[in-house]
């Protein structure tokens, strides 16, 4: 059984509703038969299977449907057309300021964001130690969560997603934020994960990254798959396709 199966999913954004146009506007176009909704497939029947261990690179161009999959695949939008099965505790890291609270403290938005991932007080207590020590922040603990740089807030977030062990980890954009020695630790971090036998997806831009990490890349343009496959192979075609364009 595979850890992740995605079976034809496609998501669908409306553009040109109410909430685009305001309310006013948008009885005046619907009195006059004048409205129009428009729809936007961001990911258009895109199917792939995803075995325990695997560490899956997602690649593309702008607009191409990364962070969608990755929403659709950890429950946070549901797809309009077919179906995510997901077997294991999902930890997702797809905005780094998402589930922190500016005015609490970076000891208190920790057990916050572990108490929205579903860890309980006693796991996060056990925890906390190591993730203080893994985003550097000891001297920071006390402080506001607002009062760290944007490079701190990274930190903290990636090291909450990656010392609380889940079955799949996914992560959109994290690893190419922060200074060169915290991308290395992460890099270092996520070969641990690997050989742990957590199932991780990363989107990244960084092909060098992709190349190193995965074992597998899938390839979106223009929300379609264009490939799925071991990760060498499909990062040398896009890279290849990056320079034509």
């Amino acid at each position: 059984m595979p850890m992740i199966e995605i079976c034809d999913v496609s998501v669908r954004y409306i553009i040109g509703d109410f909430r685009d146009i305001g309310l006013k506007d948008y009885i005046i176009k619907k009195l006059k038969k004048q409205y129009v909704v428009n729809e936007f497939w961001a990911v258009d029947g895109v199917s792939c299977e995803i075995e325990r261990g695997d560490f899956i690179g997602i690649v593309g161009s702008n607009g191409a449907g990364k962070s969608t999959l990755l929403k659709a695949v950890s429950g946070i939008m549901r797809p309009g057309k077919g179906y995510v099965n997901v077997n294991g505790s999902i930890s997702a890291l797809l905005n780094l300021g998402s589930g922190f609270d500016g005015n609490l403290t970076v000891k208190e938005n920790t057990f916050l964001r572990g108490a929205m991932m579903g860890y309980t007080k006693r796991f996060m207590e056990d925890a906390y130690n190591d993730i203080i020590a893994f985003s550097e922040l000891y001297d920071f603990q006390d402080r506001p969560y607002k009062q760290l740089s944007s490079g701190m807030k990274s930190r903290l977030a990636f090291s909450i997603a990656c010392l609380v062990n889940p079955d799949i980890l996914i992560l959109d954009e994290v690893l190419s934020v922060g200074d060169g020695a915290f991308r290395k630790k992460s890099e270092r971090r996520m070969m641990n994960i690997i050989n742990g036998g957590a199932t991780t997806i990363l989107v990244s831009h960084s092909i060098e990254q992709i190349k190193a990490l995965c074992n597998k890349v899938l390839w979106l343009e223009n929300g379609k798959k264009v490939d799925f496959g071991p990760s060498e192979d499909i990062c040398d075609r896009y890279t290849r396709f990056l320079e034509s364009k």
